[in-house]
């Protein structure tokens, strides 16, 4: 095994944070304030929070630019990925995607399923890497935020979890 797999210090990662939402603002944002306290409980930073209205091409500005700056390693976006007309993350982010993870909102269903049954059917969770940057999309839901960060992110993030993690992908995720 090569050495970048046997680190055992932690290392912070610089994390964005999306809310995609019509109606929340930074007083009523209670899923991005979940995300913002957890990556930092967690040891990571959270270099920029942003609302967005459930817009694509709002939400591809936004996110183009943090995959365009190298100082953010992973957005973490909430909300938008329902089923209604305006729910639209998904949509957003997919052709921003250079690859698609298609296990991990195959992996948030399968958690998501012990705590709200099969509701959670209606979760179109989206990850991806786009320009060596990391995007995950959550639902909407505080619940669904914690849900996402404690059951997968918060490991996945960490590069001290073994057998692997996303964090021990850096600074690889661009080579060719």
């Amino acid at each position: 095994m090569s050495g970048h797999f046997t680190q055992s210090d932690f290392v912070p990662l610089n994390l964005a944070i999306l809310t995609v939402s019509d109606s929340r603002t930074e007083e009523t944002d209670k899923s991005g304030d979940t995300l913002r306290t957890m990556a930092t409980k967690a040891g990571h930073n959270v270099v920029e929070k942003c609302i967005v209205p459930d817009d694509v091409y709002q939400m591809r500005a936004v996110v183009s630019r943090w995959i365009a700056d190298s100082n953010v390693h992973v957005v973490v976006s909430t909300g938008g990925t329902g089923i209604t007309g305006r729910d639209s993350t998904p949509e957003a982010m997919l052709p921003l995607f250079d690859k698609e993870i298609e296990g991990f909102g195959e992996l948030y269903r399968t958690v998501s399923l012990e705590e709200i049954g099969a509701s959670t059917i209606q979760s179109r969770c989206v990850s991806g890497l786009a320009n060596g940057t990391l995007i995950f999309c959550l639902p909407g839901s505080t619940g669904a935020c914690r849900t996402g960060w404690s059951k997968i992110l918060e490991a996945q993030l960490d590069i001290r979890t073994r057998p692997c993690n996303f964090a021990q992908m850096f600074p690889r995720l661009l080579e060719e």
